[in-house]
């Protein structure tokens, strides 16, 4: 991930000193994800879930409390020994990882993956390449919920971050995943998609 990686670890090593929370970091599971969960009536039964660039974890925490077991990763060191420190005695295998490079161990494994704002953190030109390996994780039956800010097309901005046009939304429906309902929610502020995997 290079400068970018580099980027969100001082953003986190930043934190640790005492300098300003990353801004990304809501400091509670993501509100988003918490309607989608309890409109759902979500419940693990200690099936799989994967949190995509986890940060401090509370999205992960949030799955392993509805009974998934949970794995959760970022590519920031930093962030995963803070993670880690933040909830001792969890259940939730925090690990160091590239969306660029994941474990092939990984492929079509969890029951549920959640992307929530990792994707548009990074350079436009890997946005095919982070979707495709997003999309990869979900197993048969699997759902994946996607979250981010959008952004209309041909609308530039100055990233970090580069919010998702509608276009790179539906893009995540690859390798059979199929896209099952796109919101515009938060005023149009956010995306949230759900898809699912067929058998």
């Amino acid at each position: 991930m290079g400068e970018s990686s580099s980027m969100f670890e001082a953003i986190y090593a930043g934190a640790e000193t005492g300098q300003a929370r990353p801004p990304w970091d809501h400091g509670a599971a993501r509100p988003q994800l918490v309607a989608w969960a309890e409109e759902r009536d979500l419940a693990g039964g200690g099936r799989e879930a994967l949190v995509v660039g986890c940060g401090y974890g509370a999205d992960a925490e949030y799955l392993a409390q509805r009974g998934y077991r949970t794995t959760a990763f970022d590519f920031a060191p930093t962030a995963i020994t803070a993670a880690r420190r933040k909830h001792p005695g969890s259940t939730v295998e925090y690990v160091v990882a590239d969306v660029l490079d994941l474990p092939d161990e990984w492929q079509s494994r969890f029951d549920l993956v959640v992307e929530s704002l990792t994707v548009q953190s990074m350079p436009p030109e890997q946005h095919p390449s982070a979707v495709r390996a997003i999309a990869s994780l979900v197993g048969p039956d699997g759902t994946l919920l996607v979250l981010a800010t959008t952004r209309d097309d041909g609308v530039e901005v100055a990233g970090p971050p580069w919010p998702l046009t509608r276009a790179e939304v539906d893009s995540f429906a690859s390798g059979g995943l199929v896209l099952r309902q796109v919101e515009r929610i938060e005023n149009g502020a956010w995306w949230r998609a759900e898809l699912t995997r067929g058998v």
